[in-house]
């Protein structure tokens, strides 16, 4: 029966393994991209706090700023203001408004950044990661490329405007950041698809279907059949040959690394099929839409709410969040969308959203993580699970270090491989010699 497992582990493994190491090794770059983009630009997203007391200038005077630098065709899509003194305002423009921004095929291309769930709309928050949303319905619909991937309502990672970074203190503006210009940007078009479009991202499911497949052989191969083998695969002998080096480095470390490996692929099933993000509500028997959001009651004066009563509204419904990620509506009817990130939340990027008539900031309703549906919090959770966020900065390097690992597997596989056709071919030799004596 092994040998059975052994050719299915190989076979897969061949067909699939450059494909792996390749989203393996994106992976491992993206684990850390908030930390790394915040290392590398630290005069994007923070600011040294004046003394004690100082004032922050209005949000209006914000985006002021930020439309006087990007011109007058630039429009306002959303702001997220940080409780943080230290860190700057970051205002997002609409798709096509302002320097950098990208139009036509590649605005249209669709969600290519992982998201948490939520459709693209309403404030991008870069690296530091929350999105607005109008629902977990169309949220998967966005993420699977559906509507979103081809510029319908979902908008797309790709064809959101540029972002813009503002001193909250002095009104100095930093920017344009264009995400599809980025390095991680890359990262993650080669970790979604290779680069290659639909059929890049169907290359990768494949692929990474494969891969639970392969590790699943992987663990029936590994387990010993004895207390003595035991101990042997699970320690690496370091001061062994090359060839004992790299077998313990393949059946050793992929052991331990083969579960972290199983939900990471698990997960990452979520971004390539839209029947995996249908069945994970079949099973939880979960609505994908989940309550419809209110309205506000139209006005005839046609006043609407600015950023800095939205703001103060917001801090009086939801006090002491982390930040407040303010999403303009799209249409007469919609309610302004506050997305809060709590102290409290079970892991970064679990919001609550709160709802606001846009003519006059009036409460219209909230809702909270916790209060949606169980198809949804677990759709949602598929992102921190995915990238290892999920317990912070223990969780991530061990992301980190698991995607490393993965990348490795291929290689030693082949070497062994290699090996093993070396050995055999030998043996088969002796034989013909042996025969030919005889």
């Amino acid at each position: 029966m092994k040998i059975l497992f052994r050719n299915i582990h190989l076979y897969l493994s061949l067909v699939a393994g450059l494909i792996i190491a390749v989203v393996c090794f994106t992976g491992a770059v993206l684990v850390f991209e908030k930390e790394l983009e915040q290392g590398l630009h630290p005069e994007r997203y923070y600011v040294t706090p004046p003394a004690a007391g100082a004032q922050r200038l209005s949000v209006a005077q914000l985006v002021a700023a930020v439309q006087a630098k990007a011109g007058p065709k630039a429009k306002v899509a959303g702001v997220k203001i940080y409780a943080d003194p230290a860190r700057t305002i970051e205002i997002n423009l609409a798709g096509g408004g302002g320097p950098g921004e990208k139009g036509g095929k590649e605005g249209r291309e669709g969600s290519m950044r992982r998201n948490e769930g939520g459709a693209q709309r309403g404030p991008q928050a870069g690296p530091d990661g929350e999105r607005g949303g109008r629902g977990e319905g169309q949220g998967a619909k966005g993420e699977q490329g559906g509507k979103g991937e081809k510029g319908g309502k979902g908008g797309g990672e790709g064809g959101r405007g540029p972002q813009y970074f503002v001193n909250p203190y002095t009104g100095a503006v930093v920017g344009p950041y264009v995400y599809r210009d980025s390095f991680f940007f890359t990262m993650m078009a080669l970790h979604r698809g290779m680069v290659g479009g639909a059929a890049g991202k169907l290359v990768v499911g494949v692929s990474t279907l494969l891969f639970l497949f392969i590790i699943g052989t992987g663990i029936v191969l590994w387990w010993p059949a004895s207390n003595k083998i035991l101990k042997q695969r699970l320690t690496v002998k370091w001061d062994a040959s090359f060839k004992r080096l790299n077998h313990d480095l393949h059946i050793v470390l992929g052991f331990y690394s083969a579960l972290f490996l199983f939900v990471f692929a698990f997960t990452g099933l979520a971004w390539s099929f839209e029947w995996f993000n249908n069945g994970i509500f079949a099973v939880t028997g979960s609505d994908p839409k989940g309550p419809e959001a209110p309205e506000s009651e139209v006005v005839l004066d046609g006043r609407k709410l600015g950023f800095d009563q939205a703001y103060a509204a917001a801090r009086q419904q939801v006090p002491g969040a982390l930040s407040y990620a303010i999403s303009l509506p799209k249409d007469s009817t919609e309610a302004l969308r506050v997305m809060t990130t709590t102290a409290g939340a079970v892991y970064e990027g679990a919001t609550d959203e709160l709802y606001l008539d846009q003519y006059t900031g009036r409460p219209l309703g909230q809702l909270a993580f916790k209060d949606r549906n169980l198809g949804q919090r677990v759709r949602r959770t598929f992102k921190p699970v995915h990238t290892g966020a999920i317990y912070g900065t223990p969780s991530k390097i061990i992301a980190l270090i698991v995607c490393v690992l993965g990348v490795t597997f291929p290689v030693t596989g082949v070497i062994m491989w290699l090996n093993r056709l070396k050995k055999e071919k030998k043996k088969a030799g002796k034989k013909r010699v042996a025969t030919a004596a005889a």
